[in-house]
């Protein structure tokens, strides 16, 4: 008798998948920081083993800054990450110091399940694995981990939506940076990324969000919870924006009023010093459509292709901005032809199939009209 029930025991413990691992796996899903990198959180794995005494982060979201060559690998799209093994007090000391908060989720995983994908995460951290390609929408520090869970959770029940429905990938940075108020870094995102950010992220895209895969984890299909229990590591109290600031918008609009407003006075002293601005206005337009150029054909980024910022930043700016003076025929074609083209961009500005940022339109109007008045009065 006490055979048999033991053996009942032993199958209904089986039935329920009973861990006898002595591990503890979970998600760790951290606030945004002050750094542009850190402003739309972080990810990262955590592994408690209760027989050894150990308690690890994994962390794909590890970088060198003392790399060779780092800003160049960065713009260019080459930098390569790494997955990083160390304590978990380090990690959370580390967060602390950035008063950034950490939010973990134990996750719903039977023995072999976390045998394998703690493995898994021992073997990516060999000096030989551990680099990688870095995609900040496709391949980076949360959609790592995410795909180890798909891989190593069997029967994954899949995820839930998040976000409403039509939302891009623009649409959901941009909501971290109005947050944030980083309103020149969004400018700058803007400028760099092309249309493609403006396509309709699925279920699986969104996750490449911190939150949005800690919200999934929450919230998945079907009636297999993937998580047991979800604790605030470290709250933190995240003070209210106060609105204050000098915005892109501002000062492109307080350029523009400038600038046309000198092209009212009757001055040669004046209209030489707006001479000299254009010099230097269609140059620096001129540089800004090389580099979106060479950002769109001469790096690994999928996202800054297809960039509509060129209708407006002409690369041949460059060579127009030692023109300004001229009022040779060819000279002030090329200027009609652009306040035409600046003219019908406006016209386009919310129809085009990328958003662009609306703190531009005082540049454009800037551009448009200095092309126009070359054209209708000639160089000096």
């Amino acid at each position: 008798m006490l055979l048999l029930a033991g053996l009942l025991f032993w199958q209904t413990n089986k039935a329920h998948g009973q861990d006898s691992s002595h591990i503890r796996i979970a998600l760790l899903t951290c606030t945004p920081g002050a750094e542009l990198y850190s402003t739309f959180g972080h990810t990262a794995f955590r592994i408690t083993d209760s027989s050894s005494v150990t308690d690890y982060v994994f962390n794909y979201g590890t970088f060198n800054f003392e790399d060779e060559g780092f800003y160049l690998k960065f713009i260019r799209g080459k930098l390569r990450y790494y997955l990083s093994a160390e304590a978990f007090p380090y990690f959370k000391a580390a967060y602390q110091a950035e008063n950034r908060g950490i939010t973990e989720q134990v996750l719903q995983l039977d023995g072999d399940e976390k045998l394998a994908l703690m493995r898994a995460l021992q073997e990516n951290a060999r000096e030989t694995n551990k680099f990688y390609q870095y995609d900040f929408f496709f391949d980076n520090c949360t959609t790592r981990p995410r795909d180890m869970l798909v891989k190593y959770k069997k029967n994954h029940p899949g995820f839930n939506p998040v976000m409403p429905a039509g939302t891009t990938f623009r649409h959901a940075i941009h909501e971290y940076l109005d947050k944030n108020e980083k309103y020149w870094s969004k400018l700058g995102i803007d400028l760099l990324l092309g249309a493609r950010t403006d396509a309709v992220m699925t279920t699986s895209q969104s996750q490449f969000l911190p939150d949005n895969l800690m919200q999934s984890l929450e919230h998945p299909k079907g009636q297999q919870p993937l998580v047991i229990s979800t604790t605030n590591l470290y709250p933190v109290i995240v003070t209210p924006a106060n609105g204050a600031g000098i915005t892109p918008m501002l000062v492109f609009s307080l350029l523009f009023l400038v600038v046309t407003g000198m092209g009212f006075i009757k001055s040669r002293r004046v209209k030489n010093i707006l001479l000299g601005f254009d010099g230097i206005f269609f140059f620096l337009t001129g540089m800004c459509g090389i580099l979106l150029i060479l950002m769109w054909v001469a790096t690994d980024h999928s996202m800054t292709k297809d960039n509509y910022n060129l209708l407006w930043a002409w690369p041949i700016n460059t060579i127009a901005a030692f023109y300004v003076r001229s009022s040779g025929k060819r000279v002030r074609v090329y200027f009609g032809l652009s306040a035409i083209a600046l003219t019908l961009l406006l016209a386009a500005w919310f129809f085009l199939p990328q958003q662009m940022n609306n703190a531009l339109i005082p540049l454009v109007l800037i551009l448009l009209i200095r092309n126009a008045e070359k054209y209708f009065r000639g160089g000096a």
